[in-house]
């Protein structure tokens, strides 16, 4: 495959050979350096409230694949394809979850983005799929914080501090510039730390404190907004702790066994979520659900009903939001869109 490492530069050895209708198309390596000059977390939140309700009618997305390699291993597939004018695309993600690769000093995730023509089959580019996730599932998580959280929310509180957990920030940031401060909490508190220390240095958020803090319980009860983004399979959150008014982003779980907060978050708090796999997915969701703590008619809305407005959000200052997200490959392909036609458009 072609690579092309500068999305800026005018020159383009492939011009003439990029649009998906062509029958001579030349497919392309997006670079994970140009991913980044291309993506911000503003603009893909911008792109996903602009684009999901119509691109959610239209894609046809099956439920995920997912297998396991090894006992704690598994390799995800997500297709999606849609035959529209305006997303003539099909894409396919990669995906393979290595949860004890931190003791490798290693991302637990690793995947690849392949995008296709849904006109005549050709292959119109490849990309890290690994930062394409981080992007996606970070504005995916700003949308809902957009959405459901106070307008005038100052506290982020960040529950991890991996790969995932600067995307977050950034992301719920862009969404609620009302926030003045991060307290980043982790199992090993020195890469809060770290993180804390890289995120004041370098994350371009003027006026905004980022800190570490050891005592979890003491730091949940502080946050406006609570994200959590771990691997846990017993509950990190305690619901009796949270703040009346909160908003609780859960990121990390996928599977029946993982889960970040316990059933009195579930139960204090009204629910909604990414999409309907997270009801039959996210281990804090079916867990309540075989404890009778909710039900699924419980469940507050899907983040396309929220941003059509066919669901009602957050109906007070004192109620607890607590938002899902289990990822999807309606989002995925969105992204890989907006990298393609952005990176195209500016060759």
């Amino acid at each position: 495959m072609a690579s092309i490492p500068n999305p800026l530069n005018n020159e383009n050895p492939n011009k003439n050979d990029t649009n998906p209708n062509s029958t001579n198309t030349i497919p392309i390596f997006i670079s994970t350096e140009s991913l980044h000059a291309i993506l911000s977390h503003q603009t893909l939140i911008d792109h996903l409230q602009s684009s999901l309700p119509a691109a959610s009618s239209s894609l046809q997305t099956p439920i995920r694949q997912s297998y396991s390699v090894s006992q704690s291993s598994s390799l995800l597939l997500m297709p999606s394809w849609s035959s529209s004018p305006s997303l003539p695309y099909v894409g396919v993600k990669l995906v393979t979850y290595f949860p004890q690769n931190s003791t490798l000093n290693l991302p637990g995730v690793h995947a690849s983005y392949v995008l296709f023509s849904s006109v005549n089959g050709q292959t119109l580019a490849s990309m890290d799929g690994t930062v394409l996730t981080l992007y996606r599932t970070s504005c995916v998580s700003g949308l809902a914080s957009k959405i459901l959280a106070r307008n005038d929310s100052e506290t982020l509180v960040m529950i991890g501090a991996g790969a995932m957990a600067p995307h977050l920030i950034k992301a719920h940031l862009s969404a609620r510039p009302s926030l003045r401060r991060v307290i980043i909490w982790n199992r090993t508190i020195e890469k809060a730390r770290k993180l804390a220390e890289e995120m004041s240095e370098n994350a371009g958020f003027d006026g905004v404190c980022f800190e570490s803090n050891e005592c979890l319980e003491e730091i949940v009860g502080l946050g406006d907004i609570v994200s959590c983004a771990t691997n846990s399979e017993t509950p990190v959150v305690k619901g009796e702790r949270l703040k009346a008014g909160a908003h609780l982003d859960l990121v990390g779980s996928f599977k029946h066994s993982m889960m970040e907060c316990d059933d009195e978050a579930i139960r204090r708090g009204r629910v909604f979520v990414d999409n309907e796999a997270a009801l039959v997915e996210a281990g804090e969701l079916v867990g309540a659900f075989e404890r009778r703590v909710i039900e699924k008619g419980d469940i507050g809305g899907n983040l396309v009903e929220l941003i059509k407005g066919e669901k009602v959000g957050r109906r007070s200052s004192e109620e607890i939001a607590v938002f899902k997200s289990v990822g999807s490959a309606i989002v995925d392909i969105l992204a890989a869109q907006l990298v393609y036609e952005t990176y195209i458009g500016k060759q």
